[in-house]
């Protein structure tokens, strides 16, 4: 596959059901795909020293993550034989229960889906800065621990 420039993958806000379906439709004239899969992360509303999470408060580096992004895809391309792949991260308030990682890959095989997405979101996960601030339902915040 061509090799292609850093795009921005970052979206304002939650990423909408109806964004994720038409990203999933818009590949079914792509008839040489045999398989896709999908990584969405959610915000949790975990109890954190008995105070419920009621939002998370995204900030990042977008320029360093927009280029970290781009060579997570490079390395994914050239380890895994994938027809395509998308990413998309919030950026600014995503209450509980809203999307905020998008990840989609596909390929003509299903084996290579399952190890790819689990190769791209592990590294996402260790390599991207991108920041989050935990909200609580009083108001207050504090600085996201990535697990």
């Amino acid at each position: 596959m061509k090799k292609k420039k850093p795009k921005n993958v970052f979206v304002p806000g939650a990423i909408s059901s109806q964004f994720i379906g038409e990203s999933i439709a818009k590949h079914q004239t792509k008839t040489s795909i045999g398989a896709h899969n999908i990584f969405l992360g959610q915000v949790r509303a975990d109890e954190i020293d008995g105070k419920v999470i009621t939002a998370i408060d995204y900030t990042a580096y977008e320029e360093m993550a927009n280029q970290k992004f781009h060579e997570i895809r490079e390395a994914t391309f050239e380890k895994f034989d994938l027809t395509c792949m998308h990413i998309y991260h919030s950026l600014g308030i995503v209450n509980a229960g809203e999307i905020c990682l998008f990840v989609f890959v596909s390929s003509p095989r299903r084996k290579v889906v399952f190890d790819a997405l689990e190769f791209v979101v592990e590294t996402i996960k260790a390599d991207v800065p991108i920041f989050g601030k935990e909200v609580f339902e009083d108001q207050t915040h504090q600085w996201k621990q990535n697990s």
